[in-house]
Order: C-alpha cells, then sequence, then structure tokens
C-alpha cells in the first residue's frame, strides 16, 4: 500500500474544519485522526469544529467533548437544527456553509461520506463538496443499524491510546447516546481494529475515509 502524506509546513498552522450533523458524528468518525494530529502539529492544530443538530443537552454534549478532546485548539459552534429534517431546512443550512467562505481557508476538511444512508449525513457531504472545490476533503464513516460502512480508499494508522482516548471522551460525555444499542467501547475500537488490519496498519488500528478527489502533485 502506497501513502500519502500531508507536508510539512515548517512553523505554519494546520487548519482542520470538521463538520459533524450530530453531536458525537465527528469523534466517532475522526476523534483518534484528530488526537494524531494534535501530537503531530502541537499547538499549530486550529480546528473549526461544527455541529449542526446539537438542542439542549446535546449541544452541552457536543461543546464540553469538543473542549476535551482537543482543548484550546479546536474553536466550537453548535446550531439547532432538528435530527432527521435537514433537506426540509436545505437553505438554512447552506446558509452556514456560505458564511465559511469568509474565514482562513482550511487545509484539511472533514465531512460525512456521500453514500451516508442517514439524510441529514448525505446533505452536509453534498454541501461541502458544493461549498469547497479546491480543497483536501475526507469523508468519515460512522457505523449504525443500516449497515453502510461502504469500503472507504483511504486510511489513517493511530495508536491504541489515541483510540481508547477516544472511545473514553465518547462514553464520558455523551449520556444521551448510551442506551443506543451500538452505542459501544467493543463497536468503537472494534471498527477502528477492523481498518487497521486493511490497511497494516504498524499499530493494529486506523480510522478510514473516503477520498472522493485527490490531487497528486510530482516535485518541481
Amino acid at each position: 500500500m502506497r501513502s500519502l502524506a500531508l507536508p510539512d509546513a515548517g512553523d505554519a498552522t494546520l487548519r482542520v474544519l470538521a463538520l459533524g450533523c450530530h453531536s458525537d458524528d465527528i469523534e466517532i468518525g475522526a476523534g483518534a485522526t484528530l488526537l494524531h494530529l494534535g501530537d503531530v502539529y502541537g499547538e499549530r492544530l486550529e480546528v473549526r469544529w461544527i455541529v449542526f443538530a446539537a438542542r439542549g443537552e446535546r449541544g452541552e454534549e457536543a461543546r464540553a467533548s469538543a473542549a476535551d478532546l482537543l482543548g484550546s485548539r479546536v474553536a466550537i459552534d453548535t446550531h439547532e437544527f432538528r435530527d432527521a429534517y435537514f433537506p426540509y431546512s436545505g437553505g438554512l443550512v447552506k446558509d452556514i456553509f456560505e458564511s465559511l467562505k469568509g474565514e482562513p481557508a482550511p487545509d484539511l476538511i472533514l465531512t460525512h461520506h456521500r453514500q451516508d444512508l442517514h439524510q441529514d449525513h448525505r446533505l452536509l457531504c453534498e454541501l461541502t463538496w458544493n461549498t469547497f472545490r479546491d480543497h483536501l476533503v475526507l469523508e468519515y464513516e460512522i457505523p449504525k443499524y443500516d449497515g453502510d460502512l461502504g469500503h472507504p480508499n483511504l486510511f489513517v494508522p493511530v495508536s491504541e491510546a489515541h483510540c481508547r482516548r477516544k472511545v473514553d471522551v465518547l462514553l464520558r460525555h455523551f449520556g444521551t447516546q448510551r442506551s443506543r444499542h451500538w452505542f459501544t467501547e467493543d463497536l468503537f475500537l472494534g471498527l477502528m481494529r477492523l481498518r487497521g488490519a486493511e490497511c497494516r496498519s504498524p499499530t493494529g488500528y486506523a480510522e478510514a475515509f473516503h477520498g472522493r478527489k485527490l490531487l497528486l502533485l510530482a516535485p518541481g
């Protein structure tokens, strides 16, 4: 398996835009990857973290979890769209994406998978690609009842410590989700172990993404 690497930009900041429909989506899909980037880039990592359906307690969970995961390196915005109704509020959701055009350009965007069977997830992915045409966009995966994980083509090897830290944050902060049959330590760790096996990760663990459009630039 061949590898691609984010460039070493010296003292430059790595800006990440993380987009999630629901308050635990970013952690589930990319929590260990963000922890890894935090180790690599340190204080040069800046994460813009936006959650769209985070009403009441769910918003409190989202803010506490993101801060726990990344500390001062994350700037969190939460909105109160109604879960499962995003397609019927598409114009208002798009307004938020349009407002992002005026912010510093991200080096990496994390968003939902285009083939995700949750209608909210698909809309966010569609608007991500509508808004950001010249950016590195990676689509993360969310395990659920629908069985729509697909075949990701980009893997990020992550340490077991980062995997367990991610799961600890999820189980500690998202009390509203603990009753769900799939919201368990073994499921989250099992998926990362499976993706680690698929990419022969040296740590045994990985998070997986769909990289739909990647530009390969030869030196010179």
